[in-house]
Formats: C-alpha cells, structure tokens, sequence
C-alpha cells in the first residue's frame, strides 16, 4: 500500500497529515494550483485506500476523517501493537520447529 500511494504521490498526505491553510486575499495562480493539489492530495489517498480494502473493512473506515486515521487503523488492523507481533513471532517459530 505505502508503495502504491508513494507511486501516485500521495503517501505525504497520510504520513504528515497536514493542514491545508486557507487561501490569502488575492492568491497568485501558483498559489491556488498548490492549494488545490495539496487538498486533492488528501482526498485522493482517501479514495485509493477506501478502494484498495474489503467491503467489511470498509465500513469500519468510513468513520475515518482523514487518511492518517484510515492509515493508523489499518496499521493496527493488520500489524498489530508490538505484543500481537512479538506473538505472531513466536507463533512461527513454534510451527517452523514442528
């Protein structure tokens, strides 16, 4: 996943989890691109991640306001805090010895 969103230049908007300040009176057209693209950019990694899950995960993440959120969840979701890994770990090492 990480290497998708980085391929659509999308991974700063869930790693940083960034605020997109309002636009200045009188924006310059470099100032209005760049502010559109850094707002796109967050909806963007919203979407991909909300597409690249199951229908049941999904519903979970709904909830989710931003894509660090989605990111955090599914992190957890799926990797576990480091107790589930250290089990996991020691869970192979007892099959692979059998």
């Amino acid at each position: 996943m990480t290497a998708f969103l980085e391929g659509h230049d999308l991974w700063e908007a869930v790693e940083n989890d960034y605020e997109v300040a309002p636009l200045l009176d009188n924006p310059t057209l470099n100032q209005i691109k760049y502010h559109k693209e850094r707002i796109t950019r967050k909806a963007k990694a919203k979407s991909c991640m909300y597409a690249a899950v199951s229908p049941t995960i999904f519903t979970r993440i709904m909830k989710c306001d931003f894509a660090k959120a989605i990111w955090d969840f599914l992190k957890d979701e799926y990797e576990g805090d480091e107790k589930i890994r250290g089990m996991k770990v020691l869970n192979l090492l007892r099959e692979f010895e059998r």
